[in-house]
Formats: C-alpha cells, structure tokens, sequence
C-alpha cells in the first residue's frame, strides 16, 4: 500500500484503465495493418509493477474474491503469468476504485 501511494498519487482522480496503464499493466498491441500482434504488458512504472506483481502472487492464493477469479481464469486454460497479470490489474483497479470512493475494503460474505 505505501508503494502504490508513493508511486501513484493520481490514484483515486483517474479511471481504472489509466491506473493499470500507469502501473505497467495494460496490455500493449503489437499491431501493424493486417497483421494481429500478441498483447504483453510494458511501460508504467516498473518498481511499481513488480510490488503489484509480488502482491498479486499472495492474493490468488489467499484473498477469497481475487482467488475466485484466478480460478475461473486458470479453468479457462489461461497461463499462469496471465492469471497473475490479471490479478495484479484487478488490485490496481480496487484500490483507484477505493481511494476515489473514499471506503475501506470490505470482502463480499459468502
């Protein structure tokens, strides 16, 4: 949390598609005309992509909303630094989403 306050004072004044994109965590076409290029993730701010990441890696494991949706993602055939990726853009996104609503994060009960 103190990484992505140092690194992202934006947060909470931006969309969530900005927020992943400063983080390095939107995919990035490599497209030209007619031919359709593979998406990878780049640019941002690396130090905080690589926190987010490391972050991302216990939270598949054992935040219970976000280890629900690694496993739809790894049922769907997704490879493993996919799943993580998208987690890891799903945390950017709570917390610009949090800071902007000013709430606390509260699980949903199951």
């Amino acid at each position: 949390s103190s990484m992505l306050i140092a690194e992202m004072p934006e947060l909470g004044q931006i969309t969530g598609e900005q927020a992943a994109a400063l983080a390095g965590l939107a995919p990035i076409a490599h497209d030209s005309r007619a031919m359709r290029g593979k998406r990878a993730i780049g640019g941002g701010r690396r130090l905080l992509r690589h926190v987010i990441f490391q972050a991302a890696l216990v939270a598949s494991h054992h935040n219970q909303v976000l280890k629900t949706f690694a496993d739809r993602l790894r049922a769907a055939g997704k490879p493993h630094k996919v799943v993580i990726v998208a987690v890891a853009r799903k945390l950017v996104t709570i917390a610009n989403a949090l800071v902007k609503s000013g709430q606390k994060w509260t699980p949903h009960p199951e």
